[in-house]
């Protein structure tokens, strides 16, 4: 099994992308890809999420070494936190759960709103 720094060098090259070019969308040093390699070293943990959007991979797939295109058992979202997702979900959490359904439910009619919309157009 390889490890992850040698699986990483492994797809950006199946992407065509060079180690440069990898190390200026990540901002990792190119000498620190080099460790991987050379000395079997792995990425930090506080870059796996800026090498899985660089590589348009998963973390999943990237620690497992597995490609599963996309069919995962557990669907996860990863939402930037300056973004007014991350703001929505946060609110969504301080709601009591009868207010959490009432919300759930009005986005529900807004989905029917919307779909009734567009069968007119």
């Amino acid at each position: 099994m390889s490890s992850i720094g040698t699986r990483i060098i492994e797809i950006f090259k199946e992407r065509g992308m060079t180690q440069k070019e990898f190390s200026e969308k990540t901002g990792i040093p190119q000498s620190t890809i080099s460790d991987w390699r050379g000395k079997g070293l792995n990425p930090n943990v506080d870059k796996i999420m800026v090498i899985c959007e660089a590589l348009s991979v998963t973390p999943q797939d990237l620690l497992s070494g597995e490609k599963s295109n996309g069919n995962h058992d557990v669907d996860f979202l990863y939402i930037d936190k300056d973004s007014p997702e991350y703001n929505l979900v946060i609110e969504y959490r301080k709601l009591k759960k009868e207010d959490r359904m009432r919300l759930i439910g009005y986005m529900e009619a807004l989905k029917k709103i919307d779909e009734k919309h567009d069968d007119k157009v």
